[in-house]
């Protein structure tokens, strides 16, 4: 019950749409009805007034009224006493046509307009209570007029003398009822009536109908409410730093914003609105990440293009939903049942190249740190050593220790040969990685043509993809059956066509490809540390560690987020012009596989670096 004083509640907007719609048809009815109505009145009053002139003709035609009205006028005014008039033939004649034809009123009068009939006694011998003008001049004439008998439609005509068209003697009024008419006009009402009924119920039936339509298509939703949520939506669209990507039930994509259509590539993202998910181009793993869409279900991570993206996708329900429908499978969409979302699906697409750039540089970065502690650790030993050496006065051994540290460097990895290596991130991130390589019984070398004279531009992508080779070729040594692992980068630079290019070699001892055709390898989720079946190609929880794709032989068990690192080096490699591909498979007992990488843009010259590396390059040994 509503509290004294509170405002009234206002009808919903199905409420007020469907008592419109009843107002408009009852009105439509309404005024139909009336037109008709008024119509069919006019007519009958007409017909009425035709009735009343055939009448009135005729009596006014008849020789008995003809002669007699004649003889009334010639005797003069002392023959027109009511009580003879009441017993003359023109009164009996007049009512007997009268009763006979069911007319209000049939009244004869003389030339001056006095009543020689009357059904009324009581007014022979009167003037006539409406104007005669007419008919005395030899006119006929129609109307619908009020006199003493009430409303009537009414004829009047001439009556001439005997024998001649040309002398007015009199006139003929003939009135139909106005109660006949409006009885004439209820019998031919009724039918229209009915007709107007069942077009009320029609019209009540067709707005419950839409009422009910609307409602399912609006959710129950008011228009203030539907407004707001499209604001929303926009605000959300447009503002979020994510793609979103809305599907309907039937697979259809209904929105697409700017950031999912920048993050797959494609350059009008509107064009997909409207089109089956299979019809856009977008991967084949939508689909099922659609069918898979729970609450709970993890999001996958896929390589398209040159990103590495985190694909997730939810089931979207109305939290106010009339009654659940099926569509029909004639309008080719899926039947819903009680698991399948009344409003489709979001899925939602994440970049995580950026986040994978950051990692490969932190691990560079972690490098680095790690080798300017041992660089502190190692200087304050020599410097105690020549602190020693100058202390006993041994002066030359002193210069002479100087001059070999100044020749080795000054940091030691327990890669072989890592003095080839002059750039600070090359040799910060495979020292790095040739330490993580000792920890699991794998050496890792430089190769003695290693010759890398200018300066690295862009240590993400080199970094990216020298560390998923080596990753990969790390897990193939030991997994190999020869009794040495060992893993050997070599690395070139030129400047063929005035570009610097970085030329990457990596070979293992393990027992080479599990396959012929070295192709499929770079497809995205393709790792011999995930079995086949295990888990299908862009399947991969977002959130696993590493990014390295499969080279090594044999099944890792409990590995995670394998399958992308070939697939994204190729990627990025082929994006500059450049390319990973196999060089050799290798065979079982090693030498495993050898790939090989090219990576334009990624070097610049550096002077002075030439002299220093071919010294470099002739110097044998290294730290280790």
């Amino acid at each position: 019950m509503t509290a004294p004083g509170a405002p009234r509640q206002r009808p919903g907007f199905l409420a007020r749409m469907m008592l419109l719609h009843l107002a408009v048809v009852i009105l439509v009815v309404a005024l139909c009805g009336g037109v008709y109505g008024w119509l069919t009145y006019e007519r009958l009053g007409r017909d009425a007034e035709h009735q009343a002139l055939s009448i009135a003709r005729a009596v006014a035609a008849t020789d008995d009224v003809r002669a007699g009205v004649a003889e009334l006028v010639e005797t003069g005014p002392e023959a027109l006493d009511p009580d003879v008039l009441a017993r003359g033939s023109l009164q009996s004649s007049a009512e007997e046509v009268r009763r006979r034809t069911d007319s209000l009123f049939v009244v004869i009068t003389d030339d001056t307009g006095l009543r020689l009939s009357h059904p009324n006694p009581e007014q022979l011998g009167r003037p006539v209570s409406t104007d005669p003008t007419e008919a005395l001049a030899g006119r006929e004439v129609t109307s619908q007029e009020r006199g003493t008998l009430g409303h009537s439609a009414r004829a009047k005509v001439p009556v001439y003398a005997p024998g001649t068209d040309a002398a007015v003697v009199g006139a003929v009024s003939v009135g139909i009822s106005r109660e006949d008419v409006l009885a004439s006009l209820r019998q031919d009402i009724t039918p229209v009536a009915a007709t107007a009924v069942g077009a009320l119920g029609l019209g009540a039936a067709a707005s419950a109908a839409i009422a009910r339509r609307l409602k399912r298509l609006t959710l129950g939703l008011e228009p203030e409410e539907i407004v707001t949520l499209a604001q929303d939506q926009e605000a959300v669209l447009r503002g979020v730093d994510e793609g979103v990507i809305g599907v309907s039930p039937e697979h259809r994509i209904t929105v697409v914003n700017a950031e999912a259509g920048r993050l797959l590539g494609i350059v009008d993202p509107d064009r997909l609105v409207g089109e089956r998910l299979g019809d856009t181009g977008l991967p084949a793993s939508f689909a099922a990440l659609l069918a898979a869409a729970t609450p709970e279900s993890p999001a996958i991570e896929q390589v398209i293009g040159p990103r590495v993206l985190i694909l997730s996708a939810r089931a979207v329900r109305p939290t106010r939903a009339p009654q659940r429908r099926l569509r029909s499978p004639l309008r080719g969409a899926p039947e819903l049942g009680t698991d399948a979302p009344e409003l489709g699906w979001v899925v939602l697409v994440r970049d995580r190249t950026e986040l994978q750039s950051l990692t490969r540089q932190l691990d560079a970065v972690g490098a680095l740190s790690t080798a300017l502690r041992a660089q502190r650790h190692e200087f304050a030993n020599r410097l105690h050593t020549i602190s020693g050496l100058l202390a006993i006065g041994d002066a030359e051994e002193a210069r002479r220790y100087v001059s070999e540290v100044t020749e080795t460097g000054p940091l030691s990895y327990p890669a072989e040969r890592a003095e080839l290596l002059r750039d600070p991130y090359l040799q910060a991130f495979v020292g790095a990685k040739s330490v993580e390589a000792a920890e699991r019984g794998v050496s890792l070398r430089i190769g003695a043509d290693t010759l890398v004279r200018g300066r690295i531009t862009d240590p993400q992508d080199v970094t990216t993809v020298i560390g998923s080779l080596v990753d990969n070729a790390v897990r193939a040594a030991v997994q190999g059956a020869a009794e040495e692992h060992w893993v050997e980068v070599e690395l070139l630079d030129d400047w063929t066509g005035g570009e610097g290019t970085l030329h990457l070699v990596v070979a293992d001892s393990g027992d080479g490809l599990p396959v012929e055709d070295p192709e499929p390898i770079f497809a995205q989720g393709w790792s011999t540390a995930v079995p086949p079946g295990a888990a299908p190609p862009g399947t991969v929880p977002a959130g696993a560690s590493g990014t390295s794709g499969g080279t090594a032989f044999g099944a890792l068990p409990d590995v995670h987020g394998q399958g992308f690192g070939l697939s994204l080096s190729r990627e990025l490699a082929r994006r500059r012009g450049g390319d990973v591909w196999v060089a050799d498979p290798g065979r079982h007992g090693g030498p495993g596989a050898v790939f090989c990488a090219r990576l334009p843009g990624t070097v610049v010259r550096d002077s002075g670096a030439d002299v220093r590396g071919e010294r470099s390059a002739g110097r044998s040994g290294g730290a280790g």
